[in-house]
């Protein structure tokens, strides 16, 4: 891994002098030696953009739609839906969201049990903000006002076979009551494009066992195709004002608001597909 001294130099030299002024405005708190509480580093942040800059401007071209929707400020869930085998849909989200909001802002996955366990792969994704899915951690970033990224299908929603994409998994509940528990919206968000770019031969319940999950899929190309991402950001859903936070545990409410938001998420995403030319296009 990488000192933040050498993650700075090395971002240096990816970033242009736009992006790097850009990117000193976000927010972080300093825990009081160079990282926050949860292992952030801004110069992680800054390297992350850099490395990621062509892949996001040039290999997948990404087009953003409707990110002027996320709050300025303040605590708030980013809801998406997640395919693709590999997580690379996080990681277009998060450098999209750092690149179109103003002051930039850093989406803080929240990552399943396994993810902060990995070798060398949980250290880097906590230096980019990511953060393991405990109640206490999430409590902690809505404490400070963070903006939080959230794929309430979880692996599901990455493994499932060819012929179910685009077809929503089953949203887990967690965000609806964090949203309703600690007062703060939930942007829906639809991502297209993510579904094509590691089709899948099978997938293997033996590797799952590894990690802890149902099944790793096996793709049939070893690098992910240029597909062309579409992401689509819709109107905040702002539970927090119809529910008291006294109906954070309430199993009809969290199920009620989780539907309304794959309902949103539904909608995102043919939308997507029906704006979009083609795969790649």
């Amino acid at each position: 891994m990488l000192s933040p001294k050498a993650m700075a130099k090395l971002a240096d030299r990816l970033l242009p002098e736009d992006m790097k002024q850009r990117l000193y405005q976000f927010h972080f708190e300093d825990a009081g030696h160079g990282y926050d509480a949860f292992g952030m580093h801004p110069s992680a942040i800054h390297l992350g953009v850099g490395l990621f800059d062509w892949i996001y401007e040039s290999y997948f071209r990404v087009v953003s739609k409707g990110a002027e929707k996320i709050p300025d400020y303040g605590s708030a869930i980013l809801a998406a839906n997640h395919s693709g085998n590999l997580p690379i849909d996080a990681m277009m989200l998060w450098n999209d969201v750092l690149r179109q909001t103003h002051p930039p802002r850093v989406a803080r996955g929240i990552a399943d049990h396994f993810v902060p366990a990995l070798p060398f792969i949980g250290t880097l994704f906590a230096r980019g903000g990511m953060v393991g899915g405990s109640a206490g951690n999430v409590r902690s970033l809505l404490e400070q006002g963070e903006l939080l990224m959230i794929f309430p299908e979880g692996v599901p929603g990455i493994i499932k076979p060819w012929e179910q994409r685009y077809q929503l998994q089953t949203f887990r509940v967690g965000h609806a009551q964090m949203a309703i528990q600690h007062g703060c919206p939930i942007v829906p968000i639809g991502i297209v494009g993510a579904e094509e770019q590691l089709p899948s031969l099978f997938s293997s319940k033996r590797l799952g066992k590894l990690f802890g999950i149902e099944a790793v899929p096996i793709p049939i190309v070893p690098i992910p195709l240029p597909v062309r991402y579409y992401i689509y950001y819709g109107d905040p859903i702002p539970v927090h004002k119809r529910f008291d936070p006294s109906q954070a545990d309430d199993p009809d409410v969290l199920k009620e608001v989780a539907a309304e938001v794959k309902q949103a998420v539904h909608e995102l995403i043919q939308q997507g597909l029906s704006e979009r030319k083609g795969v790649f296009q």
